[in-house]
């Protein structure tokens, strides 16, 4: 039995990511904003999860549960579809604190509690991979979900040799969310979230014995 940690799971992705982990055995601490979404799988796994209301974008004074951290998913993402040129401070603040302060100081304040083989796994875009296919309007998200790729590696770099730590990125290709209609309407995502909950939770389990470090493109359609 792990104790598994995720932020941003009330919807989507993260959502059936808690659920599987949930199914399968695990202790899920869940960071959100929205922990109302969660009521239903509050009672019926009253045990086993637990609800932590986390805003990534103001995390001064947040206190978190004492638990150890054996995995650790950074999902939490934001989005803004907008023109380069009318991209403002205040989406900035929004897609960056959402996407990389916030799992920045999320991890500074869980590194007393990470366990001796702790896995952490960033959860990022093909849109933040080099050399991959960019949208327009995109660039506030996707820069700083390169922003979460690099920082994977530089983090396997850091503690590398003096821990057992293994630090993962997943770059998710088109999954059928919410966010995804933000970013191109209408379209039709051949991979839903329950497909893509199953594969992140095999991967936190098993992947650190045999990568560190790594950033792993998963992906059917971009988009």
């Amino acid at each position: 039995m792990k104790h598994v940690w995720i932020t941003g799971a009330s919807r989507g992705i993260g959502y059936e990511t808690v659920q599987a982990f949930l199914e399968a055995g695990h202790i899920v601490v869940v960071m959100t904003r929205n922990t109302e979404a969660l009521s239903e799988l509050a009672v019926k796994y009253d045990n086993r999860l637990h609800l932590s209301k986390v805003d990534l974008l103001n995390l001064s004074s947040v206190a978190l549960p004492d638990f150890p951290v054996d995995i650790l998913i950074n999902n939490a993402g934001a989005l803004v579809n907008k023109p380069f040129e009318s991209i403002t401070q205040e989406d900035l603040q929004k897609v960056y604190g959402t996407n990389v302060f916030g799992p920045i100081q999320i991890m500074q304040k869980l590194l007393p509690q990470f366990s001796p083989q702790a896995h952490i796994v960033n959860i990022s875009s093909v849109g933040g991979v080099t050399g991959s296919v960019k949208f327009p309007g995109l660039s506030a998200y996707s820069s700083s979900k390169g922003a979460m790729t690099i920082l994977t590696e530089c983090l396997q770099a850091e503690f590398g040799d003096k821990s057992d730590w293994a630090f993962n990125c997943l770059a998710l290709g088109a999954v059928q969310t919410e966010m995804l209609e933000e970013a191109f309407p209408g379209y039709q995502a051949p991979v839903h979230p329950e497909d893509m909950a199953a594969y992140i939770m095999s991967f936190a389990m098993n992947n650190s014995r045999v990568m560190r470090g790594r950033v792993v493109e998963v992906a059917l359609s971009t988009p």
